[in-house]
Formats: C-alpha cells, structure tokens, sequence
C-alpha cells in the first residue's frame, strides 16, 4: 500500500534546498577511486561529516535509469507509476504547448559512417550555431503529408520533435539503439494504433539523412522517449510546498513544470544559478538545483572532467549554506560512470544537511563512504519524507 503523505503535511516556513548533480554516482577501481571520491571537496565532506549520508537507488537494484524516472522518484514521484517519456520532457521543458494526440520525442543529432553505422550519438556535441542551422534546414525542408511537424533545438545536439495529427500515437519503440557500431533501429508499432506513426517516423528518417547527407558530423536524427500530453499532481499538492526550479537545460526545467514548479530562468552558468538561488530566497519553500556538467563527463567516458564537475560545485556550497538552508540534500539522479560511458545501476550516494537531520559518523562524500551512513541504502523515492519531515513539514501519524 502507498502511504498518503498529504495526509500528514503541515504548515511551515521552513527552505527545503535539493542539489542534484546530474550522474553523480560511479563506482571505484582497483587502483582508484570514483569520480566523487578522487574529488577535492572540502565543503561537501564538511556537509558530510556534520549531517547524515546513504546511498540510494532511482528505480530499484540492477535497473539503469533514464534521468525522468530518476528525478521523479527524488521528488518522491514512484518512477514505476508515473512513466514519463522523454520527448515529454523536452516539449514541457521548451514551453511547447502540447495538444491531445501530439507524439512528443526526443531527438539526438547523431553521425552516421558510410555504411549507416552509428559512429556518434551526440554528433561530437555540436555547438549551438551550428545545430541550429541543422534544426532550421530540416524545419523548413521536412514536409509529410496529414502530419504539423515542429521541431526545436533545445541545446548542443538535442533537439525536440512534435508530430501533430490525426491517427497518432506514442506507442513505439525508439530509432536512437544507444550504441555505436550498429545502424539506427527500425521503429516498431507496439500497437496497431501506432502503426501509422512508425510510419512517419520511417518517412521523417527518409528525408532527414537525404538532407543531411553531405555534414560532416549531424546526419541523422536518432529518436526516442515517444510520449504525449500529460498532467501530474504538484508538489504543492502533494507537499504543500511552493517549489522552484534552478536548471539551465530545457529538459530538467520540463520536469520541474510537470510537478508544479517554477522555472527560475536567466542562468547559463553555475554562478549565474547561485545567483537566482540568493535573489529569489524569500519567495519558495523549495528549490531543486540541477547541476548537469558531471553527467555530460561521463557519458563521454572522461574521468577528469567528471571530477571537475563535482569540484566546481563544491565550490559553490558555501554560498548555497550561507542562505541557512533548514534542510540541504545533495545526490545525483543515476550514475553515470565514467568508465562506461553511459548511465548505469550503481547506488547514488546521498547527503542530508540540517539542524534536524542529525549526524552520523561518515566524514567524506563518497559513494564507500556513504554506504556506512545512517540514511542506509532505500529506493530514492524515499528520501522526500525524510526531507519533508526533517524541515518540520510532516505532522505525527496516529494518535
């Protein structure tokens, strides 16, 4: 049975701050450590050594996230229940107003070699200017006929695809095979509702590499996360808190829109987003704080611009603390280990600040050192009660 948390939220003016640093999570080796553990961060240790710190797991033990599910279950969401597509995401995060019967997508530029392998998931990342310029050509060149097309550039290679019609639906597997050295995969109708639109995913495929031929690096799109129009209860009903979204991607402040939140935009640095957190203090109960650099770093297989990710945002923790914060909680969505390039089922390590938390006897961040910590190692969707009842939000249950 699911407990109805909103049965026990009370009234408080307490600030609940989650910092969520985007694939946090790796794993040692033989001869090092993780990412987070070969770090320099003295700030986040101190955090660690004068609160509570575990590990926690986005979706359940051995299963790999995306970073929908993973960030829905840290704002204590079940990712089982509540199954999100990516293109949903993006839209929601792009400020596209979806219709009843749109099919929202995520795309990747990608590289494609001669014999229509992917050799590139992410096209090299390419600069803004330059996806642009790919997005708008195939804006203006794409036309199927009964299907709106829009698509967006959201940042570097990704992109956002509507189809709008009739006869449309998001059951159907991806184009995107998230790997290399096999060719983009087929689209296959899981229903026969949906056989028209793996239909016009073949035909937008047809017409994308036909124009894109001849660049160098973007020559395809590879889709994935289908979905459609939906609606979440929000934080503020489930919480009764006034939340605030601090991300710099479109996709994360998506999510932070589809559960009630504010998106506090105007940031492209991590600075800038300190900044909006210290002017806007006095107006949220909650703040989510995405920090995405470090996951970037691991799927692209570097170890040491992982590790520089993470110090950067230790860098930043002073300034976060000196708001007096009642309840500060630091984490990742997933793992994202360097290693593998990709995301993975690794435990996150967790920490939990405040002057009701309590401490235990952990003194460093990291992920072996976390494992000892009194949080445990729980599903992630139960760290919000924690939050919740940490920051005087939470009433007693019974008599």
């Amino acid at each position: 049975m699911t407990f109805d948390l909103s049965t026990l939220v009370q009234p408080a003016s307490t600030k609940i701050v989650m910092v969520i640093l985007d694939g946090l999570g790796g794993f040692a080796r033989p001869n090092w450590g993780s990412e987070l553990e070969e770090a320099h961060t003295p700030n986040l240790d101190r955090l660690a050594a004068e609160g509570c710190s575990g590990l926690h797991e986005p979706v359940g033990p051995g299963i790999t996230p995306g970073s929908g599910p993973s960030h829905l279950a840290l704002f204590g969401y079940d990712p089982v229940e509540f199954q999100l597509g990516r293109g949903l995401l993006s839209a929601t995060g792009l400020g596209v107003d979806l219709k009843p019967g749109d099919v929202a997508i995520r795309g990747n530029l990608a590289t494609l070699d001669r014999e229509g392998r992917v050799t590139d998931r992410r096209a090299g990342r390419l600069p803004d200017e330059e996806a642009s310029e790919v997005v708008d050509l195939l804006s203006r060149k794409v036309s199927i006929p009964g299907v709106e097309l829009l698509l967006v550039h959201e940042a570097q290679h990704r992109v956002m695809l509507v189809f709008r019609g009739a006869d449309l639906s998001p059951h159907l597997s991806d184009t995107d095979p998230q790997a290399v050295g096999v060719p983009p995969s087929f689209p296959m109708a899981h229903t026969r509702y949906a056989e028209r639109t793996a239909e016009v995913v073949v035909e937008f495929d047809r017409q994308v590499r036909a124009l894109l031929a001849d660049h160098p690096r973007a020559n395809v799109v590879l889709l994935r996360g289908f979905d459609s129009h939906r609606e979440l209860p929000s934080m503020h009903e489930r919480y009764g808190v006034s939340a605030a979204a601090l991300a710099i991607y479109p996709m994360y402040q998506g999510l932070g829109r589809l559960v009630g939140m504010q998106v506090l935009g105007g940031a492209h640095t991590l600075g800038e987003q300190v900044g909006v957190l210290q002017d806007r203090w006095n107006d949220f109960d909650f703040f989510f704080f995405h920090h995405k650099p470090a996951d970037s770093a691991g799927e692209d297989g570097d170890f040491a611009a992982k590790v520089a990710a993470i110090q950067a945002l230790d860098e930043v923790v002073p300034d976060i603390v000196a708001l007096q914060p009642d309840v500060l909680l630091v984490t990742g969505d997933h793992a994202t280990p360097s290693q593998l390039a990709a995301h993975s089922w690794h435990p996150v390590p967790v920490l939990l600040w405040g002057p009701k938390v309590g401490r235990d006897d952990v003194v460093r961040f990291g992920e072996r050192w976390c494992a000892k910590g009194s949080l445990g190692r729980r599903p992630a969707k139960e760290l919000m009660p924690i939050v919740l009842a940490s920051a005087g939000r939470l009433a007693k249950y019974g008599a």
